[in-house]
């Protein structure tokens, strides 16, 4: 059955797609790490140190799950957790070099492992794509937070 296409078809093809890759890159780079922390380690080193809450908002990890998941950065060296000068109640979460170099290293892996999925692809394909990552980065980008 042959149908019309909406723009909005083509966002959810997109996001379908979208996970397809996340799931191939998973396999193929054979990296054991939630997802949840690569973006997390993402939204650290892109806006600096975040609150605690704040990072489960963005993430969508509920914050018991967020803490658990901070704790364990914590005990691998990937993100330092200190209280926030002016509310000892709550905890201010930054990327540590360590998490900094990590999270290259997991990029470049990534990049490797989705390449060969893709050497058939001409220029108008790559840019088709270029296109497609600009317009999605620009429409989901995450809003600076006000502390």
């Amino acid at each position: 059955m042959l149908f019309s296409m909406t723009r909005e078809d083509d966002l959810l093809r997109l996001v379908v797609a979208a996970h397809a890759l996340t799931r191939v890159a998973a396999n193929e780079t054979r990296n054991e790490a939630p997802s949840a922390q690569w973006r997390t380690l993402r939204i650290l080193r892109e806006h600096g140190p975040q609150r605690l809450g704040e990072l489960a908002t963005i993430s969508r990890v509920s914050q018991p799950g967020m803490t658990r998941l901070i704790g364990q950065m914590v005990s691998a060296g990937l993100v330092s957790r200190d209280a926030d000068p002016s509310d000892a109640r709550v905890q201010i979460v930054g990327i540590t070099d360590a998490g900094i170099d990590a999270l290259d290293v997991w990029l470049d892996q990534l990049r490797g492992a989705l390449a060969p999925h893709f050497t058939d692809l001409d220029d108008a394909g790559w840019a088709a794509i270029a296109t497609a990552a600009d317009a999605l980065d620009a429409a989901t980008r995450i809003p600076e937070v006000v502390r």
